[in-house]
């Protein structure tokens, strides 16, 4: 048995010799195509600005004396005619008082003023005074009515002041700190910054639009506006929507309006400034003044447009492009024009009809040219919505479905 192996090995050996070498192409990468996603596009103009409250009021003493109560708490909502400052009222009350003695001693002279004119006139009929004398009785009365008007304006001054010395909210809005404490005088050379308050309900937010974006928007509006039967041009800026996000949002998720816009470019800068106001309402609002804000401003509405997942598509020394499927399976490298991202999509502006399938899933398997085994897949899965609920899917151990599968991938 021995010998015999050796030789068995050796005749295996020679017909294994005998066979052909034969080269077996491998089967076509399997890949995932999808018919874009074809919706109708809003193009939209990008700005950036500032918030800024709708009022912001200084509350002084408007006259002078010592501080003595504040009544109200630093950094709350007060509302308009709401108490905030006291100043020392007693020299104001002594003042009204004067001012109504005055007028009464006025008025008293007024009616001996009166009573000598009416004897005057009687007294002249019968010829028993000299016209100069009743010259004298009806100048006196005209001094006399005088002098009551000025007692009666002395007197308004004193109530007026005495007014003053309440210093109560002028609007609604959020207070800030007291900037004078109690016990300090107030009002002595000027008027006194006691506290500022600011109303942040609407909040605006001013930003400027070049000449170019200008005439495109405003067409449009305008033809919008007049087949909307708008006459005016106050009218035709409240059909202007406008949209924001402030810095830690990626959504525009405030609706707002245009409510303001300046009647001239600026000719130093080409610009014109434009106002949006947001509502922000609420014990707790969400804006303050002073946010950093992008806004966007639709411009233009385009029906049909194709839209594809952004991993299909390639950049290189080219621009940008897409692996399409053609006939018999065949890959053609395209090249696109792309436009704005919408939930992970981006619009393709020019290179894609609405019927062709694009390669999702395994472009690192194919190339120009190449030959695939298509698979196919919704462009509704890549979304950037549908990618984030599977992903949360996957994290809480259900099992995977179509959208999950793709974002695994």
């Amino acid at each position: 048995m021995k010998r015999l192996l050796p030789a068995c090995l050796a005749v295996l050996a020679l017909a294994a010799c005998g066979e052909s070498n034969t080269y077996v192409e491998p089967p076509p990468p399997k890949v995932k195509v999808a018919a874009p996603l074809v919706q109708n596009i809003t193009d939209y103009l990008y700005f950036t600005g500032i918030t800024q409250a709708a009022a912001v009021v200084d509350v002084r003493a408007r006259v002078p004396g010592e501080l003595v109560e504040m009544t109200f708490g630093p950094g709350t909502d007060v509302q308009a005619g709401d108490p905030l400052f006291m100043i020392d009222q007693r020299e104001y009350i002594a003042e009204v008082e004067i001012a109504k003695a005055q007028l009464e001693s006025a008025n008293a002279l007024k009616i001996e003023a009166d009573r000598a004119l009416e004897r005057a006139e009687t007294l002249i009929q019968r010829g028993n005074v000299s016209q100069a004398t009743l010259d004298e009785a009806e100048a006196a009365a005209r001094s006399a009515t005088a002098e009551v008007a000025v007692k009666q304006a002395a007197l308004r001054q004193a109530e007026l002041d005495l007014e003053y010395t309440d210093i109560r909210a002028p609007i609604t809005g959020r207070i800030g700190r007291n900037l004078v404490d109690t016990g300090n005088l107030v009002g002595e050379s000027d008027a006194t910054l006691l506290a500022t308050i600011t109303d942040s309900n609407p909040m605006y937010v001013y930003f400027s639009i070049n000449e170019r974006d200008l005439l495109v928007a405003r067409a449009a509006y305008r033809a919008t506006a007049i087949d909307a039967g708008v006459t005016n041009e106050a009218e035709m800026r409240e059909t202007v929507s406008v949209e924001m996000s402030t810095a830690d949002q990626t959504d525009f998720v405030y609706k707002g309006s245009l409510d303001f816009a300046e009647s001239a470019l600026n000719p130093e800068t080409g610009t014109l400034q434009l106002r949006a106001s947001f509502e922000n309402p609420g014990p707790i609002p969400a804006l303050i003044s002073g946010l950093f804000a992008r806004l966007r401003v639709a411009a233009a509405e385009r029906p049909d447009m194709p839209l594809v997942t952004e991993r299909a598509i390639g950049l290189d020394q080219t621009g940008r492009y897409l692996y399409v499927l053609g006939e018999e399976n065949v890959i053609e490298k395209r090249s696109v024009r792309i436009g704005q991202l919408i939930d992970g999509m981006r619009v393709i502006e020019e290179g894609l009809a609405n019927d062709e399938r694009v390669v999702v899933v395994g472009l690192q398997r194919v190339r120009g040219g190449s030959t695939v085994t298509p698979e196919e897949a919704d462009m509704a899965d890549f979304t950037a919505t549908a990618l984030t609920a599977a992903r949360q899917q996957l994290s809480q151990g259900a099992a995977p479905g179509r959208a999950s599968e793709t974002a695994t991938q």
